[in-house]
């Protein structure tokens, strides 16, 4: 490449045929050429070899293009195709020097290199120049003749060729005036086109469908140097806005943005080189498909490393996002007017494909971080429901008003959130989330309504077992003929209550009739359910409740006070009222009588156990008009029966083998205090005492000493009597008693000798305190000797 002041240089295609894709790209670079977008033109010169061309452009537009040295003779200058940029001309336009035609060099036969260069030109040029010289003017065999049947022949292989301007340049202008000179080179220029073949398409199209031509004369460079240079600056303002209406190349079509050119310029080439027809329409899609997608892919890479867009993409990551689809729609905004920016010159259809490729590529891409946000919008709107739900539950607000209030106000707020996260780049729908959200909104109602309701049935259930657990057991525990029928009153009652309230509790709900009455009914059957459980315990503790019963009525009287067995008491009919209370109990106990319905139980366990006759046929054999000998009672469910015939004729028989020592030990105390109240001697004896010691009566009168001593005997056995005490050895027994007194009474005797003596050893006091005080001082140490004794004993 090569560069001077003003202008910069490139071969674009070598004497082979080889494209110089690292210099183009060079070359487009330093130019700035992808920065003009439309603004641009391209120039091209064709002519036969050594007829000045390079030396034409060299002056026109400012270029360096190697020149032919006249002094080495005249020989090929220029190979292969150059390109430049004007040096002082707007819009930016860049010149093609053409290898020469007709050269020696390639030889009559090698005319290859020489169409294809033709082709190339007029395929991406939008000003062809023609240079040829003024004496081949109106010459059958002139040099110009297989150019432009050359130029005309290629023309034919473009579908749909571009409006080009073919401006033939006359060198060395004689003195034939141009007005001449014109009108015999059009006319030439169209035998030439209506001589050349053309496809049926083209077969009636004017010469003007495909260009305009132009001529301009100019003279001899070498003789008239300076007329040449003014000719050549008049010359050059013609190319200044040389795309602009009016101008040389005001009405081109198909042009190829300027970013686009270098890779364009290359496909064409290839086309050309592999000898297909060149479709310049499909050319310029394909153009603009790559440049487009080459665009779109830079974009896309520049979106990802964009910093706004990481930045939001870690505050997503993070946590909910404010104004998250305001923020993201300036980024891809951004982006993508970037890509309209530099895509604007290409065809319009690939453009507008590839930025809809674009744009699908970066919503796929932001996709995910809008999910996270609508789960971030819906996690917080769940969050907010649940709380300010349960706060409402909290202050005693209704359910269903409090569940429908905080679901259409979060739902509100959720719809708002979500129009705040939605782009305008997408029609993104977020149904979905919504729908997630309301079904989890309705799980946490539908679990908050499970958990309320628990705790409501907890809640009353508990009412009712604390209401009838305790008060049923009392009343069972003192079973009689009125319990049942008050059991039924009292769980009536706080059934009815419970029912009541949980009604009202349940008000609140927004439920089904159909579960509302389920809930009821289950309350209620929880309530004779407890009177159920408590009767079925204490059935299992009837054989205790009747021993009870029996103790506590067989054991105190009519005053509830203790009983003392004296004797007088009728014992066989205080044992059958305490066994009469006590089966009463076990009738009541039988089985449950929550309803209305009667029974006979009580009079059949009368009739099958109080019946002594029948008692003591039952303790022989078990016969089949044993009304106990059965499982169920008549007409009585199973679901009812707590306790069976069979089960109350066992308990009862039990029942009175415990009882019995009871009995048995009444019947003792009973004979034991018989006993213990006949002491005295039968009056008969006490008469026949009377009257056979009436002798010796008298003379215990007559003789006051027998007195004194039968006072002193007296005094005597009272000591031993209280000593030995004898009322109570005799209390277990006369036989245990008098053992005991045998083997205490020596030992007694004795303890009472010695006290005498120890009390007539004693002197005499010298004033009655004194002797008071000694008096104290022996009996005080009298009785550690009696208990030491009565120890020893």
């Amino acid at each position: 490449m090569d560069k001077s002041e003003g202008c910069c240089s490139v071969q674009l295609i070598d004497g082979d045929g080889i494209y110089n894709v690292s210099g183009i790209d060079h070359f487009i670079k330093d130019v700035k050429l992808a920065d003009c977008g439309l603004s641009y033109a391209v120039v091209s010169i064709m002519g036969p070899q050594s007829s000045g061309k390079s030396t034409l452009l060299n002056h026109l537009f400012g270029t360096n293009f190697m020149e032919m040295d006249a002094f080495k003779g005249r020989s090929q200058t220029t190979k292969g195709i150059w390109l430049a940029r004007c040096a002082g001309i707007e819009p930016c336009t860049l010149v093609m020097d053409l290898e020469g035609t007709d050269g020696r060099e390639r030889g009559e036969d090698d005319t290859a290199f020489e169409k294809q260069s033709a082709l190339f030109a007029l395929a991406i040029s939008d000003i062809v120049l023609i240079n040829m010289w003024c004496h081949d003017i109106g010459r059958e065999q002139a040099a110009n003749k297989p150019l432009l049947k050359t130029v005309f022949q290629v023309m034919m292989r473009l579908f749909s060729p571009r409006k080009t301007t073919m401006l033939f340049v006359i060198r060395d202008k004689t003195r034939t005036p141009l007005e001449n000179l014109e009108p015999v080179l059009r006319e030439d220029i169209q035998k030439i086109w209506d001589s050349v073949p053309k496809p049926e398409a083209h077969k009636e199209t004017p010469l003007s469908d495909f260009f305009n031509v132009e001529v301009v004369a100019l003279s001899s460079y070498e003789e008239k140097e300076e007329q040449f240079k003014e000719q050549i600056a008049s010359l050059r303002q013609r190319f200044m806005h040389s795309i602009a209406p009016g101008g040389l190349a005001g009405d081109r079509r198909g042009v190829i943005p300027a970013s686009g050119f270098a890779f364009s310029a290359d496909q064409i080439w290839r086309v050309i080189k592999e000898n297909k027809d060149l479709d310049l329409p499909a050319h310029k899609v394909m153009v603009a498909t790559v440049r487009c997608e080459e665009i779109a892919n830079e974009k896309f890479a520049h979106f990802i490393t964009n910093e706004d867009w990481r930045r939001l993409d870690e505050e997503v990551q993070a946590g909910p996002v404010s104004n998250f689809g305001k923020r993201l729609t300036t980024i891809l905004g951004s982006c993508l007017s970037e890509y309209d920016g530099e895509a604007t010159f290409f065809d319009e259809g690939v453009r507008s494909s590839k930025r809809q490729q674009l744009e699908e590529k970066l919503l796929q891409l932001v996709n995910p971080a809008f999910q996270d946000v609508l789960g971030h919008i819906r996690w917080g709107m769940l969050e907010k429901f649940k709380a300010s739900f349960d706060k409402a539950l909290g202050i005693g607000e209704g359910f269903s008003s409090a569940s429908q209030d905080w679901f259409k106000a979060c739902m509100t707020q959720f719809d708002e959130e979500c129009a705040g996260a939605i782009i305008e780049q997408a029609n993104w729908d977020t149904s979905k989330v919504r729908d997630k959200l309301v079904r989890d909104i309705e799980a946490h109602i539908s679990s908050v309504r499970t958990s309320k309701l628990s705790e409501l049935t907890s809640l009353y259930e508990s009412k009712v077992h604390e209401a009838l657990s305790e008060p049923v057991e009392a009343l069972l525990e003192g079973a009689n003929d009125e319990t049942w029928t008050t059991v039924k009153k009292l769980h009536r009652r706080e059934t009815e209550s419970a029912v009541s309230g949980l009604s009202s509790a349940l008000a609140g709900f927004d439920m089904e009739e159909e579960t509302r009455d389920r809930m009821v009914k289950s309350l209620q059957d929880y309530s004779r359910g407890v009177i159920e459980t408590k009767a079925k315990e204490e059935a299992g503790r009837v054989l205790m409740r009747m021993k009870e019963r029996f103790a506590t009525i067989f054991s105190h009287d009519s005053d509830s006070m203790p009983r003392v067995w004296t004797g007088k008491e009728d014992l066989r009919a205080i044992t059958k009222s305490a066994r009469s209370a006590s089966l009463k109990l076990l009738s009541v106990m039988a089985v449950i009588r929550l309803g209305d319905e009667p029974d006979n139980i009580e009079k059949t366990l009368n009739v099958a156990l109080l019946d002594s006759t029948k008692n003591e046929t039952s303790e022989k054999s078990i016969t089949t008009s044993d009304p106990l000998a059965s499982s169920t009672w008549d007409e009585i469910p199973s679901s009812r029966t707590l306790i069976t015939p069979v089960q109350c004729k066992s308990i009862w028989r039990q029942f009175k083998t415990e009882t019995e020592y009871t009995v048995t030990q009444a019947i003792s105390a009973q004979e034991a205090n018989r006993r213990g109240n006949n002491w005295l001697p039968p009056p008969w004896a006490i008469l026949a005492l009377i009257v056979l010691g009436f002798n010796e009566f008298m003379t215990l009168l007559r003789n006051p000493l027998y007195l004194g001593v039968i006072f002193v005997a007296f005094l005597l056995v009272k000591a031993l009597w209280t000593q030995l005490d004898i009322p109570g050895e005799f209390r277990n027994g006369a036989l245990p008693g008098l053992i005991s007194i045998s083997a205490k009474f020596v030992p007694t005797v004795m303890n009472l000798i010695k006290n005498l003596a120890a009390q007539g050893e004693t002197p005499p006091a010298a004033n009655p305190e004194n002797r008071r005080s000694s008096n104290n001082t022996s009996s005080s140490e009298n009785p550690p000797d009696q208990k030491s004794s009565s120890k020893e004993d």
